[in-house]
């Protein structure tokens, strides 16, 4: 039986080598009859037939990709399953923590197969901001279509500042899981440990749960997050580690300090270069308050969204979320806040690096 009769998609996403030979007993995790997909098994007793058939070698890898392939079919529940967690988390109801965990087992099978350069075809819409601004994020939707009727790329920023940040990163990353290849999540600067313990997730985490179980799994997440993408090759994204992630386009040339007190600003001249060395057309980017939501810059080779309307409910400013045509046409849409709901009761106030 050759891989391609027995799902073959998985042949390649999961590097499966020339078998081996086992004489001991098999492990308890490639027993299979947990395995209720169909696909599964039969890619798992593909795996199987290697290990007893081959040469002693490649023993390792094999098992490796054995136990890739039972903890992927395992964990990854049903579609129905998915779409009540998703039906839920429209709703702003958090999932419990055990559902939590799950799901970030799942996304992180989903993620660990992307890039950090991540390709994005067209159509595709892009987003800004949203720190846990839930509502807005439903009005995002509205405006800009549902999943998985419209693509999306997020930019990164999904938690802190807002009141719903374990909703907010609990909806898109289950939307990840369900429909991962019409939604792209990037990193942003603050899907990180040392910043959410600062701005609000790793509270909002220990007051919804009581403990910080689930800010540990979405950090751990984070680490897996692509850290910028590539729309048909032209628009690439922000989203690298420390100095991307927080850097600035500047009316200066060259590159200066950042009043962020992190990354580093860049003039005109750094932007037009990167594009023309790179053959690209523009760099879109979030991570910076603009009030009308979108911000051309540096002779339009940048362009800023932020889709937070109100940032922190008090900034007044104006969302936006850029829509990329089948031939690289861009049109912004823009939105007001959603219309106010009850504000849960929190008394710690975050530092306001971004004024």
């Amino acid at each position: 039986m050759d891989l391609a009769e027995s799902g073959g998609q998985w042949g390649s996403s999961l590097k499966i080598g020339v078998g081996i030979n086992i004489t001991k007993p098999l492990p308890r995790f490639m027993m299979i009859k947990s395995l209720s997909d169909p696909a599964a098994k039969s890619v798992f007793r593909f795996l199987l037939l290697r290990i007893r058939s081959s040469n002693s070698d490649f023993r390792s890898e094999i098992l490796k990709s054995a136990e890739r392939v039972r903890n992927y079919f395992v964990k990854m529940p049903g579609q129905a399953d998915l779409d009540r967690q998703i039906e839920q988390l429209m709703e702003c109801k958090p999932l419990s923590e055990a559902e939590v965990k799950i799901l970030c087992d799942q996304a992180r099978a989903v993620l660990v197969e992307e890039w950090n350069v991540q390709p994005v075809k067209c159509p595709v819409t892009v987003c800004g901001d949203i720190h846990g601004q839930f509502y807005d994020l439903i009005e995002l939707f509205r405006i800009g279509g549902n999943a998985p009727d419209t693509n999306y790329l997020f930019m990164g920023d999904y938690v802190d500042r807002g009141y719903y940040s374990v909703e907010t990163v609990s909806l898109l990353v289950a939307l990840k899981v369900r429909y991962r290849d019409r939604i792209t999540i990037l990193r942003g600067n603050h899907e990180s440990r040392q910043i959410t313990q600062v701005y609000g997730f790793y509270d909002e985490c220990l007051r919804k749960y009581g403990n910080a179980n689930v800010w540990k799994y979405f950090t751990d997440l984070f680490d897996y997050l692509p850290l910028t993408a590539l729309i048909e090759s032209q628009v690439p994204h922000e989203g690298p580690m420390c100095d991307l992630l927080w850097s600035d386009p500047d009316d200066r040339c060259g590159w200066g300090i950042s009043p962020r007190g992190a990354g580093y600003t860049f003039g005109q001249d750094i932007a037009t270069q990167f594009n023309h060395t790179n053959g690209l057309s523009l760099i879109s980017r979030a991570h910076q308050l603009v009030m009308e939501g979108f911000n051309w810059a540096q002779d339009k080779n940048v362009v800023t969204v932020f889709s937070a309307p109100n940032y922190c409910y008090r900034c007044g400013n104006m969302a936006a979320i850029l829509e990329i045509g089948e031939h690289m046409d861009q049109n912004f849409l823009q939105f007001d806040p959603a219309p106010r709901q009850i504000e849960p009761d929190t008394t710690r106030k975050t530092p306001d690096y971004f004024l």
